[in-house]
């Protein structure tokens, strides 16, 4: 049985065979997340996470993009929008490791700086032949965050290095080979496939909840992370790199347009 509810800051609620699907729905931006749509997305996973109404949740995204990361159109001016700009992401993070169901990501496409961290700390990340991670942060007067700083690591090794500095474009291939992406499936089933893994993961009388809480990193060093992380964004607004590279970013945009 499908119930679809109506689009909600960005974000389509869909619920499919008990599993709560929370699609990302900007196409025209590639899927772009803005702060509000953040802070929803944190409150919807929270509602679907108890385990109360759904078997577990699937992300993915509208189109051809999974998302584009943070909307760089709302770039913060001030030292207190970038802390609510990262902790607006830090707590999508908190919120899926809270969850007392799995939480899928069904990577249909490209996921770019924050918007494939939130993918990190899901309990699989299934992806298309499309999928394709960019964590384009380093050249943009940007830094990690999502707690990247530890679960990138914790999935692909000293690959993460490599991703972070270099900021190559990792195909879907190429994800599942170092770890980042559990499986590839064709487009057309992907959405099906992250569903039955939810099912798979949610038997009869299981105790997925106690096990999650076991598998998933600690959220002291989670926590840790954040606070490492923030240091970062702030040394990055102080030194003038983050504005620097984001005006960078659009006027590279411009010479190509």
């Amino acid at each position: 049985m499908t119930t679809t509810t109506t689009l909600d800051g960005y974000v389509d609620v869909d619920v499919v065979r008990d599993v709560a699907v929370l699609t990302l729905n900007r196409p025209d931006r590639l899927n772009a997340l803005d702060v509000a749509t953040r802070l929803r997305l944190a409150a919807l996973i929270r509602e679907h996470g108890t385990g109360e109404t759904v078997r577990g949740i699937v992300l993915t995204g509208a189109g051809r993009a999974f998302s584009a990361g943070e909307d760089l159109t709302q770039t913060p001016t001030t030292e207190a929008e970038v802390h609510a700009a990262f902790e607006s992401f830090h707590d999508i993070t908190r919120a899926i490791l809270q969850t007392r169901v799995p939480v899928v990501a069904a990577v249909n496409g490209l996921a770019v700086g924050g918007a494939s961290e939130i993918t990190l700390c899901c309990d699989a990340r299934i992806g298309s032949p499309a999928a394709e991670y960019f964590q384009p942060e380093n050249g943009r007067g940007l830094t990690i965050s999502n707690a990247t700083s530890l679960l990138l690591r914790r999935l692909v090794g000293n690959h993460a290095t490599c991703m972070v500095l270099g900021s190559p474009r990792v195909p879907a291939e190429e994800a599942l080979r170092i770890g980042l992406l559990d499986e590839v499936v064709a487009t057309d089933v992907l959405l099906d496939h992250a569903i039955a893994t939810v099912h798979a993961w949610t038997p009869e009388g299981n105790t997925t909840a106690l096990h999650l809480a076991l598998l998933r990193p600690l959220l002291a060093e989670v926590e840790a992370a954040f606070e490492r992380e923030d240091t970062a964004a702030h040394e990055a607004w102080t030194s003038g790199l983050l504005t620097a590279g984001v005006a960078g970013f659009w006027k590279t945009r411009e010479t190509t347009a």
